[in-house]
């Protein structure tokens, strides 16, 4: 059974970049499967915000590809997400996920931006 554990945290300044981990066991992200991040803002709906697919290609929201990066880590089954310029409304539950059409979660972490 494939689990993802999100980890990264919970706290992040405004400006500043918002880092986060998805540790992967049970499959390997080089085996099928893209590999998403998808966030909740409070009070609003899921929000898909981009993939690493098993092969390495990265896809991006439109809506924040100009200020995300993707990447992985194969040695370790891990897959990334960094955000940069963050503001309030980047506050929500970030989840990690296996499938363009979701599969399997994580459990979710909360990171809200604040000073």
């Amino acid at each position: 059974q494939v689990q993802l554990r999100e980890s990264g945290p919970g706290l992040v300044k405004p400006s500043q970049i918002i880092s986060l981990t998805c540790a992967v066991s049970g499959g390997s992200i080089t085996v099928n499967y893209a590999w998403s991040w998808i966030r909740q803002p409070p009070g609003k709906g899921l929000e898909w915000m981009g993939a690493i697919a098993w092969d390495g290609s990265t896809y991006y929201s439109p809506s924040i590809k100009s200020r995300a990066s993707i990447s992985r880590d194969t040695s370790k089954n891990q897959f990334s997400l960094q955000l940069n310029s963050v503001t309030s409304e980047d506050t929500a539950v970030y989840y990690c996920v296996r499938g363009a059409v979701p599969v399997s979660w994580g459990q979710g972490t909360q990171v809200t931006v604040s000073s």
